[in-house]
């Protein structure tokens, strides 16, 4: 008898990132390619180059530094020849940001790597902008973004990440698999952030 119900996705694999790690994170091209290993799945230099705009040369350099660090790994079951696939080795990648305050050049690294998930954001919004006219009223209506203003002491904050993130994890682990039953369906990107009010309520 069929089951109705969607198989739940098993946790994502989570890495806590150590300071060699965020140092060899912390390029343009190695973020682009550990994101689009996790988002499109197994892929070999040739496809991540035409993926992204770059060279086979290119990506297959930076795969391999990130392969030292162990943030990608080569798929061996799907490898033939000098045919190499690449996978992510993680699903997550998680930090505090006090990791690293005894490294300069880790410090460095880990906050380039905010500032970019931050003009990712930034892109995508423009984007978004830009091409929103074309999709339907519920998805114009579903996407977006809000803010709220608190008053609150740095252990209330982050346990309302940790719920927050908890909820998204669910979500995530719930979803339908890649080839989703609804075909009103779409992959999604939802950002997580929090921060001062440096300047108070406008």
């Amino acid at each position: 008898m069929a089951n109705d119900e969607a198989t739940p996705r098993p946790a994502p694999r989570e890495v806590r990132i150590d300071k060699r790690q965020v140092r060899v994170l912390a390029h343009p091209l190695r973020m682009r390619l550990v994101g689009a290993l996790r988002v499109n799945g197994p892929a070999t230099a040739t496809t991540l180059a035409e993926l992204l705009g770059t060279n086979t040369g290119a990506t297959s350099y930076h795969l391999r530094q990130l392969a030292e660090v162990g943030l990608v790994t080569e798929d061996a079951d799907r490898g033939s020849g000098r045919q190499r696939w690449w996978q992510a080795t993680h699903d997550v990648t998680s930090w505090e940001p006090s990791d690293f305050d005894d490294d300069p050049d880790a410090r460095a690294a880990i906050e380039w790597i905010q500032g970019d998930q931050v003009r990712l954001l930034v892109e995508h919004a423009e984007r978004w902008f830009a091409t929103q006219h074309e999709w339907s009223p519920a998805w114009r209506d579903a996407f977006g973004m809000g803010d709220i203003f608190l008053t609150i002491p740095p252990e209330r904050l982050e346990a309302l990440k940790t719920e927050v993130w908890q909820v998204l994890e669910r979500y995530h682990r719930e979803a339908e698999p890649a080839e989703p039953a609804d075909p009103q369906a779409r992959p999604v990107q939802v950002f997580l952030a929090a921060y001062p009010l440096l300047d108070g309520p406008r």
